[in-house]
């Protein structure tokens, strides 16, 4: 009886795991797990509640944005408006200031046949002639200009057949008149010219501005559909992208939710299973208590010697399943330290992705504004060298034609002047070196600037 123990194999050690009686450590370990996924899902609610107020605060925003784009077009609108209505009143102004042309040269017209009238027929003693200087209260203005004058030539030659008087005067005092006649229609004529002639500049100002303005309107205006077709060719690739995201990761979030119900599942029945297995066990146990008890009883002097081996052999395994309890808690907080640091190292990535995106936009951004300041200033660069080149040029120039005068001065005035003009070149050289010397520092600063411009 004492080598039973020896000699029988011992059943393997999932057996021994699955015949144990749940224990108190194995519970407080389920209860500590429920309190992490408990902490776990409250901080989860957390981030989806800061994600859900940043997102509504994002959606005010481009609200924000959205108004404020159609307050701008309706702002433009209006001043292509006011630019129309601009043009409008400056094409009125014009056409007033035709009609007053016109009607400053009929004024003159008129003047004139008056006083041709006038000292054709003579004027008595008592007779006083007045000239109205201020306009009627009611003005018609007579677009046809020549004819009019065609009827006051008619309607002098049939004065001039009426009046006996005039008829009989000499031929060559008519012919003096007629010649004076054609002057004065001649000098009407030239300021009807140059009226008209002011009138057409004016009006190809006019139309030139007016041209220039709608291209630049035009040119606005295409700009503004570029870009806000360039942002919402973003806008849509953007959200393309997002929306590849989301649905990616509601596929992976859909199959992980799928397997862990599917092994919740299967870890409930082996639960179920494993706790019917148990019941019978603890009842098959009792009941071979019992028996044994009563067996014991009878023989228990003869396995006392065996019962002590027994009892330290099992008091060994207590031991090692001590042990191995230990050790398996241990191996579990490890893997839930891990996971837990896996889960925020994998955050703490992301981020770092995002804050990098960032910052490479930020620079490229920041990289097309200083090439774009770069080529402004190389452009102003070149801009002032050539003036810089013009100004020698006109200097030099001026420079020939001061040696030119002095040297015919020298030719033909005297000392007097000589010294003069020596001294007035010597100015001109002092000015001269003057300019240099600025236009040296100019320089200085350019090549100051464009080497500011590449440290940058």
């Amino acid at each position: 009886m004492a080598d039973s123990p020896e000699s029988t194999p011992l059943p393997s050690l999932e057996d021994r795991l699955a015949k144990l009686c749940p224990s108190k450590e194995l519970f407080e370990y389920y209860q500590k797990k429920m309190a992490e996924c408990e902490a776990e899902n409250e901080d989860l609610l957390k981030k989806l509640e800061l994600y859900k107020e940043t997102c509504e605060v994002q959606h005010k925003l481009e609200c924000d944005l959205q108004q404020r784009e159609e307050e701008i077009a309706e702002l433009q609108k209006a001043l292509s408006d006011m630019q129309v209505c601009l043009f409008q009143e400056r094409e009125h102004v014009l056409r007033l200031y035709s009609e007053n042309d016109r009607l400053r040269i009929r004024e003159l017209e008129d003047k004139k046949k008056i006083q041709n009238l006038l000292a054709l027929v003579g004027t008595d003693a008592g007779e006083v002639t007045y000239f109205c200087k201020e306009p009627p209260h009611k003005v018609t203005i007579l677009q046809k200009t020549i004819q009019a004058v065609g009827q006051c030539e008619q309607n002098e030659s049939s004065a001039f057949k009426a009046d006996p008087k005039i008829s009989k005067r000499r031929p060559s005092r008519e012919r003096e008149e007629s010649s004076g006649h054609y002057q004065r229609d001649i000098q009407t004529l030239i300021l009807q010219v140059e009226a008209l002639q002011a009138q057409l500049g004016e009006q190809t100002k006019l139309s030139r501005e007016q041209m220039e303005g709608l291209m630049e309107d035009r040119r606005i205006r295409l700009e503004e559909i570029q870009v806000q077709h360039q942002r919402n060719q973003d806008k849509i690739k953007e959200l393309t992208r997002n929306l590849h995201h989301t649905q990616e990761l509601l596929y992976e979030s859909t199959k992980d939710f799928l397997q862990l119900r599917s092994e919740n599942q299967n870890k409930e029945k082996s639960w179920m299973l494993e706790k019917d297995h148990l019941m019978s066990k603890i009842k098959q146990y009792r009941v071979q208590c019992k028996k044994k008890e009563d067996k014991i009883g009878k023989v228990l002097p003869v396995m006392h010697e065996s019962h002590h081996a027994q009892s330290e052999y099992i008091k060994s395994l207590k031991d090692k399943l001590v042990q191995e309890k230990k050790l398996s808690n241990m191996y579990q907080e490890q893997c839930i330290s891990l996971e837990e640091e896996l889960a925020r190292i994998r955050e703490e990535e992301g981020m770092r992705r995002e804050i990098f995106k960032d910052r490479t936009n930020k620079l490229g951004k920041r990289l097309q504004i200083m090439t774009k300041r770069y080529e402004a200033l190389e452009q102003r660069r070149i801009l002032e060298v050539e003036g810089f080149k013009t100004d020698i040029k006109v200097l030099r120039q001026k420079l020939k034609d001061l040696e030119q005068i002095l040297y015919k001065v020298t030719v033909n005035a005297l000392a007097n002047q000589d010294l003069a003009i020596l001294c007035e070149v010597r100015d001109s050289n002092r000015r001269a070196h003057k300019i240099q010397g600025e236009l040296k520092n100019l320089k200085s600063k350019v090549f100051g600037l464009e080497n500011e411009l590449r440290v940058c």
